[in-house]
Parts: C-alpha cells; sequence; structure tokens
C-alpha cells in the first residue's frame, strides 16, 4: 500500500522572525511511519520535525519506498496534502499533524494615549493600529493579535478532496474524562468521516491511546505499541 502519514506541528508566524506554535514534535506520526515502512508499505512522511526519524531509529536506512517532504506553516501543510491526496495515490492517510487552529490576521499596538480597561472590555483615549511587519518593533507597550480560524484539513479530506482510502484522524483533548474523550473522539470522526480515530489526553499522551472506529468500538493501547496496534488496524480489512 501507499502511506500517507502527516506529523509534526505548524507555526503560525507573527512576523518573519516570530510564530506561534505548540508542542508536539512529531514523535507518534514518525513512528507509524516507521512502522508502515518496515511492514513493506510505500510511506511518504509529511513532517516540520525531519530529525525525529533519525532519533527515533538511527540505523534507519532510507530507500525508494520512503519519501520525507518538510512543511513549517499550516498553508505548507495545506498545499502539500491538496496536491496529492485528491490524485488517488495513496491508499491510506494517517493524519497525526497537529495543526494550528487559527490564521494570524493582524498585529495591533494601542496608539499613544490609549488605555484598555479589562472590567469593562473597552479602550478610552485612542484606539489600536496595525504594527505588523518583517519584524514587529520590540518598543511598543503591548501588542494584540487578531486570530482568525483556519479551516480544518481532516474536515476537507473526504470532500473537496475525495479520498477514497483508509483515511485515520487523531483527536487530542485536555482535562476530560476517558468517557468525555470517547464521546468527543467519535463525534470527531464522525465529523471527517474517519475509518479509524486515535484519540488521547494531554496528560496521558505518553502512557495510553484510544483507536475507535466506524462500529463505536474501542481498543485501549498502550503508548509503546500505538504504532503497531493502528497499522494492525489499517492493515486488515475494514
Amino acid at each position: 500500500m501507499n502511506v500517507l502519514v502527516t506529523a509534526g506541528n505548524t507555526q503560525t508566524p507573527i512576523d518573519r522572525v516570530r510564530c506561534i506554535t505548540n508542542v508536539f514534535t512529531g514523535r507518534t506520526g514518525a513512528r507509524v511511519a516507521l512502522e508502515a515502512h518496515r511492514r513493506g508499505h510505500a510511506v511518504t512522511l509529511l513532517t516540520s520535525h525531519p530529525e525525529v526519524v533519525r532519533e527515533l531509529a538511527p540505523d534507519f536506512t532510507p530507500d525508494a519506498r520512503w519519501a520525507v517532504r518538510t512543511y513549517r506553516t499550516f498553508t505548507d501543510l495545506h498545499d502539500a496534502m491538496a496536491g496529492p491526496i485528491p490524485g488517488g495515490q495513496f491508499d491510506v492517510l494517517v493524519h497525526a499533524a497537529a495543526v494550528s487552529d487559527y490564521h494570524l490576521a493582524g498585529t495591533y499596538a494601542p496608539v499613544a494615549g490609549a488605555h484598555f480597561d479589562p472590567m469593562t472590555g473597552a479602550w478610552t483615549n485612542g484606539k489600536l493600529t496595525d504594527v505588523s511587519a518583517g519584524k514587529v518593533k520590540s518598543h511598543h507597550p503591548e501588542l494584540w493579535l487578531r486570530l482568525t480560524p483556519t479551516p480544518k484539513l481532516a474536515d476537507m479530506v473526504r470532500r473537496p478532496w475525495g479520498f477514497r482510502g483508509t483515511f485515520v484522524k487523531f483527536k487530542l483533548e485536555v482535562g476530560v474524562t476517558a468517557e468525555e474523550l470517547r464521546t468527543v473522539a467519535l463525534k470527531s470522526r464522525a465529523q471527517s468521516d474517519a475509518d479509524l480515530i486515535v484519540a488521547n489526553t494531554l496528560d496521558e499522551r505518553e502512557r495510553l491511546a484510544w483507536i475507535g472506529d466506524r462500529q463505536g468500538g474501542w481498543e485501549r493501547v498502550e503508548r509503546e505499541e500505538l504504532a503497531g496496534r493502528l497499522l494492525d488496524r489499517v492493515d486488515a480489512p475494514l
């Protein structure tokens, strides 16, 4: 099979030297990609942290069945997925990347004399002005970032991209119980029409995960076994 795996985090640039990002390193996706390759599949890994492959598998020798493409921003990852997925070259998509939920729509600072009252949410004696630049100056007394939602890449996989292969989605939540996590993940799987969903919480992400399917079934998996157990499900008829 031809397998596409996304891994790592996206960056939301504030200017050319600063960004907003998240804590995820792409290790889970890289483990899945390496396991898929070990099983004889052709693998393309889209990752923001290509160095992780060497950290996880120092003796790994790439061959013709292995390709790595890198990305940095949401737009980079969107374009890297939107190009090949509609073409039908992949049989499996494992979408493990931690994708930004917001674009930066502007960087603003208060004009001289402006004051924000946090109790009322109102500005007095002035307003905000756009200070977006290649490198935002450091002399501003404070900065305000305007963020707008990004499209959900997972929701584009089936439509409009038309992917018909096996689709694995990942879902992470914070501060929820295992039951709440599974409930949220089931809705997320259905929303994206994924075949399988891997769900975990931030606090438990290094210890365990859950694999859910279209029938509403769940498999509890120790983290070190996740790549193998997930590929067992992918390799088996769904």
